[in-house]
């Protein structure tokens, strides 16, 4: 499913010196695309992935770091990157702040590892400088390279099945059950009002209507009022998001940015052996999670160059390196580039101009971070399963009939959205690509580079076992 919205002819006219400009610098018109659908798509990027805003200070602030300190952290983190991606990598991908990776730091490391925060911020810090070092000398790049093209289309699959498992989970639809590991929830107001919005917003898809995915998010948010959401606990649509009232309060829904916790990094400190492990689990956590985003989406959304590389892929890395480098700096656990770029791509989004619109977006965000705790995670969750739905398209270009390149290819596809961790089913379906190659006599087939990768992605393995 690649979606391109209908643009009227009348939709298409745009202020020429503005047009001009833009266009001359983010080429979306030679990459098929409107200055109109690339600001629709850089919302709708945006709205898929605000959340951030609030769940990842949340997570930190189990650490240690002020809920408020993390706010700021996290909108200065994700207008850099997001604008440094739009306007030097000209790539339509949102960076901010790592799910996932926050959780690693604030509950393995500081709570679970009781690694004093100050030195688990150093550590974050010296994995980005040497992701930095690796983006300058292209070693990932020759990664990329190396890696063939039937798990390049499994890992996009992959992404697709966990970005609309994410989606599922968020809309309370598919529920824990002891019996079964997973199961269909009952029936309640809330499972019924995401039916309604995702019925609404795959009305809007199929009719083709410009903006459709931001509408979606828009109309299912709107719904979601008669349910309390706008007036009780946002627990029961974000376990993570701290009750609404908390965040609302008679002064209003601003709040001043908080730099109180700038720079409170002991580099010295994060060198001392017993901490080395964790900074090659953040790098190499990292390296795996931006490594499978690029590749995934540039197959969905054939974002690719005349050598079948993901487009701007250099410029992009250096952006994405440049990011978690100043993460900790600011504040926060590592950036990176972000799935819910997809929803951006499948709005029709194509060029730089996307990702610049959404950084754009975050830095009101400094003021009013109570406003996003009003957009329910239901309201998102029609978005995301639509978006796997469009990164599931390469599926049928894996050659299924070659067992030695489909098994690595499928193992992607079950493990990254089964194990809940795009490293994690990456690493494992690398080790088994080069094992199978071993074992059926063609080592020669590996690259020396995946040799390398295969090791580091069995070392990650056992760090987190």
């Amino acid at each position: 499913m690649n979606y391109q919205p209908h643009i009227p002819a009348s939709a298409s006219v745009q202020p020429s010196w503005l047009h001009a400009v833009l266009d001359r610098h983010f080429q979306f018109t030679r990459l098929g695309s409107t200055m109109r659908t690339e600001i629709l798509a850089g919302l709708t990027t945006f709205l898929a992935a605000s959340y951030v805003i609030v769940v990842n200070p949340s997570i930190l602030a189990h650490a240690g770091i002020p809920f408020s300190a993390g706010v700021t952290a996290t909108v200065l983190v994700s207008f850099i990157g997001s604008c440094a991606m739009g306007l030097y990598a000209r790539s339509p991908i949102l960076v901010a702040p790592g799910m996932g990776i926050n959780a690693l730091f604030a509950y393995t490391m500081v709570i679970g590892a009781k690694v004093p925060l100050e030195i688990a911020l150093g550590c974050v810090l010296w994995a980005g400088v040497l992701f930095t070092i690796m983006a300058v000398l292209n070693l990932r790049s020759a990664v990329i390279e190396a890696i063939p093209t039937d798990l390049r289309y499994g890992i996009a699959c992959g992404i697709g099945l966990f970005i609309a498992l994410i989606g599922l989970v968020n809309a309370k639809f598919i529920v824990s059950n002891p019996d079964t590991i997973v199961g269909l929830t009952t029936f309640n107001p809330v499972t019924l009002t995401f039916i309604a919005g995702f019925i609404a917003t795959v009305g809007l898809v199929v009719r083709r209507v410009p903006g459709a995915m931001m509408a979606g998010m828009i109309l299912t948010t709107l719904i979601s009022i008669p349910i309390g959401r706008w007036w009780g606990d946002g627990s029961a649509f974000s376990p993570e998001t701290p009750d609404v009232t908390t965040l609302v309060n008679w002064s209003g829904l601003s709040a001043a940015p908080d730099f109180s916790f700038l720079w409170q990094v002991d580099l010295l400190g994060a060198l001392q052996v017993a901490y080395i492990p964790f900074i090659f689990v953040f790098l190499f956590t990292n390296f795996v999670e931006a490594l499978s985003t690029f590749l995934g989406l540039a197959e969905a959304a054939n974002l690719k160059d005349e050598n079948g590389m993901p487009r701007n892929i250099k410029e992009s890395m250096h952006v994405d390196a440049v990011a978690a480098l100043i993460s900790a700096p600011l504040g926060t656990s590592p950036a990176t580039v972000y799935l819910e770029s997809g929803a951006g791509i499948a709005q029709g989004g194509r060029s730089g101009l996307v990702a610049l619109v959404a950084g754009l977006l975050f830095l009101p965000f400094l003021f009013l971070s109570p406003l996003l705790s009003l957009v329910p995670a239901i309201a998102t969750a029609p978005v995301l399963i639509l978006t796997g739905l469009f990164m599931s398209e390469p599926m049928g270009r894996i050659r299924w009939t070659d067992a030695e390149e489909a098994i690595p290819a499928f193992l992607a596809i079950v493990l990254i959205p089964l194990t809940f961790s795009i490293t994690l089913g990456l690493s494992l379906a690398i080790i088994a690509y080069v094992l199978l190659k071993l074992v059926v006599g063609k080592a020669g087939e590996v690259k020396p580079i995946m040799w390398f990768v295969a090791l580091l992605a069995a070392a990650l393995v056992a760090q987190i076992q």
